[in-house]
């Protein structure tokens, strides 16, 4: 974090929830001149009738006029659909399990936000989120239960020399702990979860009105025919719940779907099909710009990775590929390895990019 000036000025990207609402509050501590920025992304309201950006900017309103600072609203909604949702779309009909999180912090939060930020007067754009910054590189949080730099792994390569963010020092409770002291009116308030800037939802329900999906079968590998499902777009590999698939032994999992045969595959307990020691990725970005990886040919490189987000860093070897693609080899083999989440790549506490597996 840049020393406190009061001549510098921090937007603060405020959602409604504590962690950036603690975030305004450091900053303004710290002696930086703040503001506070709500962004709305989406239109719809939800299942019981509420349009929940409306109930978050209230919060931030408060927050805001807590701290004394001024703080304002934008809207993205036509930016979101465009570069984030209808690719969330299109990856669901192709039959793949995408995460829009880390799409919309490149495209939405840390481009067109992150842009009007710096068009407001800020020289620096702050947000909530559990990590750190030199400037250059991307670190993980102190917090190593909240550290979010999975889902920043894509952002473009100069933008953090303009990013602060408060909490990568903080433990959770501890921010829990400011917000009550000093008096935040999000203080009690539930993190969010759901899909991004859309929330909660019955997620089959919601995901009907955009994707049309045809019941077919479920199958064992060798072709058995096991049971119906209500649409590959709603099931995920490796997923166990929800198959209502009976019998006595072993749960079944999903161990593969087709969705141009509209079939799922399915298969009892700790398949082999659920192990792999190795993937390729591609649409690979660097936080640096550059592949820490060498050209093509050359020696491996000793690194750790995620292939989703709650998983302990693994050890792996990555080497460089034609077109800008990775290989990664396990030292272990992983589970639920599933295409087009995210590989994130690590060298220790730095966040070096990361790409989507294939």
């Amino acid at each position: 974090m840049q020393p406190a000036n009061s001549a510098t000025t921090v937007v603060v990207g405020m959602s409604g929830g504590v962690d950036s609402s603690v975030a305004a509050w450091l900053l303004r501590e710290q002696g930086y001149k703040v503001i506070g920025l709500f962004m709305k992304n989406w239109e719809e309201k939800d299942e019981n009738g509420v349009c929940t950006s409306t109930k978050d900017f209230e919060d931030v309103a408060r927050v805001c006029e807590r701290l004394d600072i001024p703080y304002y609203g934008v809207e993205f909604v036509k930016e979101y659909w465009e570069r984030v949702f209808q690719d969330f779309l299109r990856e669901y009909e192709a039959g793949h399990t995408p995460n829009p999180d880390i799409l919309c912090n490149r495209e939405i939060k840390f481009d067109v936000f992150f842009k009007r930020a710096l068009e407001m007067g800020g020289d620096y754009l702050a947000t909530g989120h559990y990590a750190r910054t030199d400037g250059v590189r991307l670190l993980k949080s102190v917090d190593q239960n909240k550290d979010q730099t999975y889902f920043l792994n894509a952002v473009r390569p100069g933008v953090l020399a303009r990013v602060m963010f408060p909490l990568g020092d903080l433990p959770k409770p501890e921010v829990r702990r400011i917000a009550t002291a000093a008096g935040l009116a999000t203080a009690a308030k539930k993190d969010s979860t759901g899909i991004c800037f859309i929330g909660e939802r019955n997620f089959g329900k919601f995901l009907s009105q955009y994707v049309q999906a045809k019941p077919g079968e479920i199958r064992s590998l060798a072709g058995e025919v096991l049971g119906r499902h209500e649409g590959v777009c709603y099931y995920t590999l490796w997923q166990r719940k929800g198959l209502k698939l009976g019998g006595s032994g072993e749960p079944y999992f999903v161990v593969a779907k087709d969705p141009v045969q509209n079939i799922v595959y399915a298969e009892r307990g700790e398949h082999p099909a659920m192990y792999s020691p190795s993937l390729t990725a591609d649409g690979v970005s660097w936080i640096a710009g550059e592949s820490p990886l060498g050209p093509v040919g050359a020696e491996p490189r000793r690194l750790r990775a995620k292939v989703r987000y709650r998983q302990a860093d693994q050890d792996c070897v990555a080497r460089a590929l034609p077109d800008g693609r990775v290989a990664v080899d396990f030292d272990q083999p992983q589970r639920a390895i599933t295409p087009r989440q995210s590989l994130v790549l690590y060298d220790g506490d730095v966040c070096l990019g990361g790409g989507f597996i294939q």
